[in-house]
């Protein structure tokens, strides 16, 4: 048994997260971690809310909430949400908790034992009337890039370019929308990635096992040329500064952001009522752990770079990410979500319309690892109604209801089986063979695609034995038996591929595949064997409700006016 860390993108906290925001880290995490722990091995999946920075303040302030009234209602939210879709976090933290707070300023003091850490005097925007120095999303104006009019003064939302507030054009305050800005002397404190450029990009090199699309982010990050960077803000929520004369200045987001991933776990043991979770041997001097991390492309560079530099500038053997899967963008009918105008589904919207399941199976199937990939209901409708309702809910509705029918609600007990099942028995193992192989690799489209040839598999073989035909015939194409006594055989058979068709899609569609193996006494707590006479005769089931309601054009036109923005 192999021990496994995982962590997906801490999900910022201001607002419900959409489906992009879910496919793009959260759910392949909890896919693997589930598929993980079917398969005997013990694994810790860590998340969180990353709550500090300028858009919290800024959110909360338009709420007319402190911040951390906001925080609070909006960490409940997002863990509740996550919950319904059925993230299966061992815990699910908060960065605002005293252990990150603990934590962040411990790799504050360790790198500057080490001379990676400097105060220096910076050029600042200072609004007088507000009577504050403005930190970077505070500030809004022309991006001197693109002549964007409405860039941040951190990063120009239209070309990508990273920026200082001075950077801007006609500036102003995010708040207020004073002009009266000043630029003024404030001391800040700055990481020298420079000094440790060198040593994270030998350990970035050495990563082989690394897809391509990561690699390739913090090669260019560190080709550009790594710059010092400012790791102090001018805010009163964050993590404050434990440092003489920087009283009111607190820890840069994504400083204490990462950190947040072993706070959450220091998180977990603080609160066994046992005292037996030990977290720093996840974390710390820990050989013996696969680290997995999963998240959007635009986190890449932070953690392949930022979040490296600060754990080995810190001296101290903490455990540097294994393996992470990053993600391309999924958008809303090949344009953006967006929440202010109403575009696209968002995690509430969706469990408001359907089962978690159904979406869990379409963003998966569809997930943008290659390339973008664009949500469209067509194609959520094919994947709902052809896929889940078509094959698995099909499959096992048809069987157990055909069968409770003809023989009642026990698995019958007649006729002997052939060299059909036999082959059937061998590509069963095949295809999970294959499967599991997908599940390994994080190769989550190739993994839905398996499981649909799997759950076809099923399929064909009833299709092509057709027990309600068989058992109205006198002499089975079979051995010695009668059509009827074939038939029972063949039912016996389908029932007994249920709880292999559905623990094999348990890691995607948990709850829908629970159900499925329970009604003939399964579960899916583990990977699937194959025996297609496990389910002896005589053994009971019950037939499940339908298991995926079908999807009809009426409801895609609803649902499309629905979110394309039109009403907002």
């Amino acid at each position: 048994m192999a021990r496994h860390l995982i962590t997906s993108a801490l999900p910022y906290i201001n607002g419900v997260k959409h489906l992009g925001n879910l496919v793009g880290s959260m759910l392949p995490a909890d896919v693997y971690a589930r598929y993980l722990r079917m398969q005997g091995h013990e694994v810790l999946a860590i998340c969180a809310t990353d709550e500090h920075g300028t858009p919290a303040e800024l959110a909360a302030a338009e709420a007319g909430q402190t911040v951390q009234e906001y925080c609070d209602e909006q960490y409940t939210i997002q863990r509740d949400l996550g919950e319904r879709f059925g993230l299966s976090w061992d815990w699910f933290g908060r960065t605002s908790r005293p252990q990150n707070h603990e934590l962040t300023n411990h790799f504050a003091r360790k790198l500057e034992e080490h001379g990676y850490l400097e105060e220096r005097t910076i050029q600042q925007v200072y609004s007088p009337s507000e009577d504050r120095f403005l930190p970077d999303r505070y500030v809004t104006g022309t991006c001197p890039h693109c002549e964007f009019e409405r860039a941040r003064g951190d990063q120009c939302e239209n070309c990508g370019r990273l920026l200082d507030p001075t950077d801007l054009i006609d500036p102003r305050s995010t708040v207020t929308g004073a002009t009266d800005l000043e630029i003024r002397e404030s001391k800040s404190v700055f990481l020298l990635q420079t000094k440790l450029a060198d040593r994270v990009r030998e350990w970035i090199e050495a990563q082989q096992q690394w897809p391509n699309l990561p690699r390739s982010i913090a090669l260019k990050w560190l080709d550009e040329g790594l710059q010092d960077r400012d790791i102090t803000r001018d805010l009163t929520w964050g993590v404050p500064v434990e440092r003489p004369g920087m009283e009111h200045k607190v820890w840069y987001v994504w400083f204490d952001a990462p950190i947040g991933y072993i706070a959450s776990t220091k998180e977990w043991a603080d609160t066994d009522p046992t005292g037996q979770r030990d977290w720093r041997s996840w974390w710390y001097d820990s050989d013996d752990v696969t680290y997995t991390e999963f998240m959007g492309k635009d986190n890449v560079a932070f953690h392949t770079v930022s979040f490296p530099i600060t754990l080995i500038g810190s001296g101290e053997p903490w455990h540097k990410v294994d393996f992470l899967k990053a993600f391309n963008w999924l958008t809303y009918e090949g344009g953006k979500f967006s929440t202010s105008q109403g575009i696209g589904v968002f995690m509430d919207d969706a469990l408001e319309l359907l089962p978690a399941d159904t979406w869990r199976w379409y963003l998966i199937a569809n997930a943008p690892e290659s390339d973008d990939a664009s949500f469209t209901w067509p194609l959520f409708q094919q994947a709902v109604n052809g896929d889940l309702g078509g094959k698995l809910g099909n499959f096992v509705n048809r069987t157990l209801s055909f069968t409770r029918k003809q023989y009642g609600e026990e698995v019958p007990a007649g006729g002997t089986t052939g060299d059909v099942e036999a082959q059937l028995a061998v590509d069963v193992r095949a295809k999970l063979d294959e499967l599991a192989g997908l599940y390994e690799a994080m190769e989550f489209r190739k993994v839905a695609r398996a499981v649909r040839e799997l759950w076809t598999l099923g399929d064909a073989y009833l299709e092509a034995r057709e027990p309600w035909r068989l058992r109205k015939a006198e002499q089975a194409p079979w051995g010695d038996q009668t059509g009827d006594e074939a038939a029972q055989a063949v039912l016996r058979t389908a029932i007994n591929l249920i709880p292999v068709l559905a623990a094999a899609a348990a890691p995607i569609i948990p709850t829908a595949a629970a159900t499925a193996a329970a009604s003939v006494g399964a579960t899916t707590d583990i990977w699937p064997t194959v025996d297609l006479e496990a389910l002896q005769p005589g053994h009971p089931f019950d037939v499940p409700p339908i298991l995926f309601g079908r999807i009809d054009d009426d409801m895609v036109e609803a649902w499309k006016a629905r979110f394309s923005g039109t009403d907002a």
